[in-house]
């Protein structure tokens, strides 16, 4: 165990408990220096780093826990959100396929694996990791309108009713957002007494 390394660590964690942000990125990198094997530190570095906008420092620091730590889903998880955050989609869907290969229950990375291939026009890839996000948690109500918009590319208009159906029962809204989106003026009257 590295003292040093603990130290800054854990001064950077009453830093960001202090919502001290600088002051708790400089802690987590003095951390890092110490110990470039220190994962918690340079997740919660690359953490901080995301919540300023500095996508590719921190994308460079969840490498960096990925690397030392391979098992950390959740790592991976935000490796492929902040690769999808800039425009790197292979990469994303790298990471979030990791993700999902070490917790199958982790239904943010089968929506982000399911956004990723949607955004790379392979909805027929993109609609099962949707329906597994949906598995998992079934309000997951963004996951259930990326899948209707996916069923509407491949030309499937039963399953783009079904999921408009579902989501009448549960979200009025999205599904009137939904029927507007496809163009489905046939499923207008689902939604015909909702406010515009």
């Amino acid at each position: 165990m590295n003292l040093d390394a603990w130290r800054h660590y854990l001064r950077g964690r009453l830093f960001q408990l202090l919502r001290n942000s600088p002051a708790a990125i400089a802690s987590y990198r003095d951390a890092l220096a110490a110990d470039p094997a220190f994962a918690r530190a340079a997740h919660n570095l690359a953490f901080l780093l995301a919540q300023d906008n500095r996508y590719a420092e921190a994308e460079s620091a969840l490498r960096v826990a990925t690397r030392h730590n391979p098992v950390n889903a959740n790592a991976w998880f935000n490796l492929g959100y902040l690769c999808d955050r800039q425009q790197k989609i292979a990469e994303a869907i790298t990471a979030f396929s990791e993700a999902v290969r070490l917790n199958p229950k982790l239904d943010r990375a089968w929506y982000g694996l399911g956004h990723c291939h949607a955004m790379n026009q392979n909805d027929a890839i993109a609609v099962p990791a949707f329906e597994r996000a949906i598995q998992i948690d079934p309000m997951n109500w963004h996951a259930w309108i990326a899948m209707g918009m996916c069923f509407h590319r491949l030309e499937q208009p039963d399953k783009v009713r079904d999921v408009a159906m579902h989501l009448n029962r549960y979200q009025r809204r999205l599904a009137r957002q939904l029927i507007r989106d496809t163009g489905r003026s046939d499923l207008e009257h689902l939604i015909a007494d909702l406010e515009p």
